[in-house]
């Protein structure tokens, strides 16, 4: 059914449209109205499909019942159909939104318009609900749609409400202002982007803008370009994703990769120097207990052993860095510590920097990894150094909780301190003030889990001009008494195998078990060993073994071994491990590890725990 509203002042006229309709196989229904107010009444009361009207009426101009019409609903069809009217006037109506023009001497044109007009109407309407459709879809878009006219004049013709959230700057204003989005791009990005747009395939480009807050915003353009009739770009138009997380976590991504090559680096040259550490070390305890106390030479022995202890605990914060090194926790006085680490520091920051400790009496243990605490200290210290450029004082205080009974260190400095937001964000991985490749935002982040792990609590505090304090709360150990696990093992004898693959430390392994009363065969590699224990005449009590080797790792070694001597005592010997060794093989059960370099009596110790 179609419901027809024809204003006419003629009732016949009416009627006659009504039969026209319907002899050409319309359903419809006239309503007739002839004055402004009725065809408001008609237009509110009920479904009006087409309205046909006359020009010539005494109550109402034809023209006024079009912008009612208009008002009301733009897509209903409005036809001019009139006896007598001048084409000057029709071709104004036409302009003003009449869909056609019929004489009434000539209905006949006037079902074929009304089909031909609802047709388009119903097309108009389709078309707007799908216009909408995809504005509603892209005004909640997180991505910015955009369409940017180039010629004649550039103009932002269309650009949704997703660009405020990028840039800070609200569609109106690029409407009002078409050079805006370029001036938002960082101006070594902006030649890019031009040139992008008077391309004809501007593709996928990735720009940096400038938020209103001055933020940096990394955007991800894919476009197209509208060509007109010569061929040439017209416009552009596309989407704008802004992609600053996924560039940060790219450059995390990134520094992690870097980091991790770097680690890896440093567990190779660890391992390698703790072989040297090993040798050095080794043959100043023979050279200390050669000499005696009352040799004039050692101190000077004592002072080798000393400096391989050192180099041993700088080779394991590499393996701590490089992830290589599992914890060892340890009974730690924090007074011992925090002195150790003042002369160390002392050298470090440099002479403009004032440091002193103020150490509390009476301090329980701790348990931690001494070297995991050193670090934590170390990175501490040179953030206040970066926050006093200008030198200043660093304190290190050790003091016990009162209601919790705590081991307490405070590392305070008189630097710079650090605004609310800064300060609040310290402790998140990769965070860092010091700017591009000064800084990897690791130190906090790391000395927050070093220190949780170990069951305590580390917090920061700090202000503009008032320094920082970072705060360090350890529970105290708790005190059993147990015999000491360093144990010489008396000179009874046992046959020992020594598989090692560095010459020093291979000697002098032997020589430390020959000396303790053990009989000593030594292979240089795992291959070597394998051909001796094939002898039939050869005879071993324990297996002690490098676990690094080429060709073959100490613990394929120890594998292959137990297949004919099931429960043969293995002692590995490591530079570094950390869970699956060279070739998948776990470290058996009940096969220690002695990490190198090692003193005299922790190799004599071990040796005696596992021989039978």
């Amino acid at each position: 059914m179609i419901f027809v509203l024809v204003v006419d002042d003629n009732d016949d006229d009416a009627v006659l449209i009504g039969h026209s309709l319907t002899r050409a196989g319309l359903q419809v229904r006239v309503t007739r109205e002839e004055t402004s107010e009725g065809v408001a009444r008609a237009l509110t009361a009920g479904p009006v499909d087409v309205v046909i009207c006359d020009y010539n009426l005494p109550s109402v101009r034809a023209e006024d019942v079009l912008t009612q019409l208009r008002a009301h609903d733009a897509d209903i069809p409005f036809l001019l159909v009139s006896g007598q009217v001048g084409e000057e006037v029709a071709v104004d109506l036409m302009r003003a939104g009449a869909r056609d023009f019929v004489l009434k001497d000539r209905l006949a044109r006037l079902a074929p318009a009304v089909q031909r007009e609802l047709t388009e109407a119903r097309e108009r309407r389709e078309h707007r609900r799908s216009e909408q459709a995809l504005r509603l879809l892209a005004e909640h878009a997180h991505d910015v749609i955009f369409r940017f006219r180039l010629r004649p004049e550039p103009a932002m013709e269309y650009v949704s409400s997703a660009v405020e959230s990028i840039t800070g700057h609200a569609p109106e204003e690029f409407y009002a202002d078409p050079a805006l989005i370029f001036r938002l791009v960082e101006p070594d990005d902006r030649p890019l982007l031009e040139r992008s747009w008077q391309s004809d395939q501007p593709g996928t480009l990735t720009i940096r803008w400038r938020r209103r807050t001055g933020e940096p915003a990394w955007v991800e353009q894919r476009a197209n370009a509208v060509s007109g009739p010569d061929g040439h770009p017209v416009a552009i138009e596309g989407i704008l994703r802004d992609i600053t997380e996924r560039v940060r976590m790219e450059e995390q991504l990134r520094q992690a990769e870097r980091l991790d090559s770097l680690g890896r680096l440093a567990g190779g040259i660890a391992h390698d120097f703790n072989n040297i550490l090993a040798v050095i070390s080794g043959y100043g305890a023979m050279l200390t207990e050669e000499l005696g106390p009352d040799h004039e030479l050692h101190a000077d022995a004592r002072a080798i052993e000393q400096a391989a202890a050192r180099g041993s605990g700088l080779t394991r914060q590499l393996l701590i860095f490089s992830g290589l090194e599992p914890s060892r926790p340890e009974p730690l006085d924090l007074n011992a510590v925090a002195t150790d680490m003042q002369r160390l520091l002392t050298r470090t920051l440099g002479d403009d920097i004032e440091l002193t400790t103020m150490l509390s009496l009476d301090l329980p243990p701790i348990t931690m990894d001494r070297n995991k605490l050193e670090q934590v200290v170390m990175n501490a210290a040179m953030n206040a150094r970066a926050a006093m450029p200008s030198g200043g004082r660093l304190t290190l205080t050790t003091s016990v909780a009162r209601d919790t009974g705590h081991v307490c260190l405070s590392i305070m400095d008189d630097g710079c301190g650090m605004e609310p937001g800064v300060a609040s964000r310290a402790f998140e991985p990769f965070f860092t003030t010091k700017g591009r490749g000064r800084g990897t935002g690791l130190g906090l982040a790391t000395a927050y889990g070093v220190v949780t792990d170990a069951g305590g609590t580390i917090s920061l505090e700090s202000a503009p001009g008032a320094g920082t304090t970072l705060r360090i709360s350890l529970p105290p150990a708790e005190v059993a008494s147990r015999p000491s696990t360093l144990v010489r093992r008396p000179s009874t004898g046992g046959k020992v195998l020594v598989v090692e693959d560095e010459d020093g430390v291979r000697d002098i392994v032997c020589r430390i078990l020959r000396r303790a009363g053990y009989e000593v065969q030594a292979a240089p590699d795992p291959a070597t060993a394998l051909e001796m224990c094939r002898r039939g005449d050869f005879a071993m009590d324990v297996l002690v073994t490098d676990i690094i080797m080429p060709g073959m790792s100490g613990t394929q070694l120890a594998a292959e071994l137990r297949r004919a001597r099931p429960g043969l005592p293995v002692l590995f010997m490591s530079g570094y491990t950390s869970g699956s060794a060279p070739g998948g093989q776990e470290l058996p059960a009940d096969a220690p590890l002695l990490h190198k370099p090692f003193q005299t009596d922790a190799l004599l110790s071990a040796l005696h725990r596992v021989m039978p």
